[in-house]
């Protein structure tokens, strides 16, 4: 069993596997649901399948590679996460921290103007009772008050946006609920105070670095592997520019995939980094082994754990919430062939993932087009094909 899979893309094929995942993919591009995708799927630790479909570049006809770059938005979440629980670890951070120990001025309210404690722990599981603008009806503080979702160039930095956020009334006192939100933009500046470091560097030295991921980072390390990002419309997806804003079920996501080669673009760490799929699935088989180099067994075990409860339905019912990710307690109620404590979640520019561990399988399925890759019907139809 090789240490790192993702290392070494030249899969063990399954290739009744292999057959159906691709079948699934050449239906998403011949209906132009999608531009192009990448797909590897890991069993036992190895490559059983590893695909490439479409087009990384449709205007220049660049083909789509197995080592292609994607913006990862909210796969992000998950490594910046494992930079914290690894402070958690080493005791500079504390999961029952208050977050004002290390962001004194973050202090948001309640509608009612009382002040509530907010702990490091509901920013990891997006119990703090913040939000995303996408999130918030035309009119809320966090479109008066010009919140960034970390997604687009706002033209401040993420002090600006901290300020910003604290200004908004909270939806529910902490711990109260699971709201989708911007905590893990806080928690990249709690890192940066508790580390001395900034966000990109600790997660280098915590994260990527001892796992060898070189493809990812917040910023791109080779711009002519970089996919080009397209949003979901008719006859065929739509190329995105700077600024676009593309409909998400009641709200909208305004994107700036320029934001990529931007060096004056704050490290957002709940939606800025680049990466490859090899590097999520080096990532990803790092956790359903146990941490490997960058985190203990234990805290591992506790990441996977549901740690806000089914009622969240945080991928729809039958699913609660770890430290990164969403975990699966009822697959009937899910009505999904994965295990119970499946580990799964994606990312708006396209993408999905999930880590079957009593199937000890891994799959990640990244795309270049918004929503249909992350929430639209693409995902299910590679889950099915990989359970078969």
């Amino acid at each position: 069993m090789p240490t790192s899979p993702a290392r070494s893309l030249a899969p063990a094929a399954d290739t009744e596997l292999a057959a159906r995942v691709d079948a699934a993919v050449g239906r998403a591009l011949a209906e132009k649901r999608i531009v192009g995708a990448v797909t590897l799927v890991a069993r036992d630790g190895e490559i059983v399948h590893a695909g490439a479909a479409g087009l990384a570049d449709r205007e220049s006809g660049t083909p789509m590679r197995v080592d292609t770059i994607f913006r990862l938005a909210s796969i992000t979440k998950p490594i910046v996460t494992a930079a914290a629980m690894r402070l958690v670890e080493t005791g500079r951070l504390g999961l029952d921290d208050p977050v004002t120990r290390w962001l004194p001025d973050f202090r948001p309210r309640l509608a009612d103007g009382s002040e509530p404690v907010i702990l490091l722990r509901h920013l990891l599981t997006h119990t703090a009772g913040l939000s995303y603008g996408f999130f918030e009806p035309e009119g809320s503080a966090y479109h008066s008050l010009g919140i960034s979702d970390g997604l687009d160039l706002p033209g401040f930095g993420l002090a600006e946006n901290l300020r910003r956020l604290a200004q908004a009334p909270l939806a529910t006192p902490p711990g109260a609920a699971w709201r989708y939100s911007l905590g893990l933009d806080v928690i990249g500046a709690v890192l940066e105070a508790a580390g001395d470091k900034s966000l990109p560097q600790l997660v280098a030295e915590l994260v990527t670095g001892p796992l060898g991921l070189a493809d990812s980072g917040f910023a791109v390390t080779d711009p002519a592997r970089l996919a080009a990002a397209y949003a979901d419309g008719a006859p065929e997806p739509a190329r995105m520019a700077d600024g676009v804003v593309v409909p998400l079920w009641d709200g909208a996501v305004r994107f700036a995939p320029g934001r990529a080669f931007d060096p004056t673009a704050y490290p957002s760490g709940g939606a800025g980094m680049v990466g490859s799929a090899g590097d999520i699935l080096a990532f990803l088989e790092t956790i359903r082994r146990g941490g490997g180099s960058i985190l203990r067994s234990g805290t591992v075990a506790e990441m996977m754990r549901d740690q806000v409860g089914t009622q969240a339905e945080t991928q729809g019912p039958g699913w609660g919430f770890g430290f990164g990710w969403a975990v699966l307690d009822d697959p009937a109620a899910a009505g999904t062939p994965q295990s119970k404590g499946t580990l799964q979640w994606g990312g708006a520019y396209g993408h999905s993932w999930f880590v079957d561990p009593a199937r000890r399988l891994s799959v990640v399925a990244l795309t270049n087009t918004a929503f249909e890759g992350m929430s639209g019907a693409y995902p299910g139809a590679i889950r099915d094909a990989v359970y078969g």
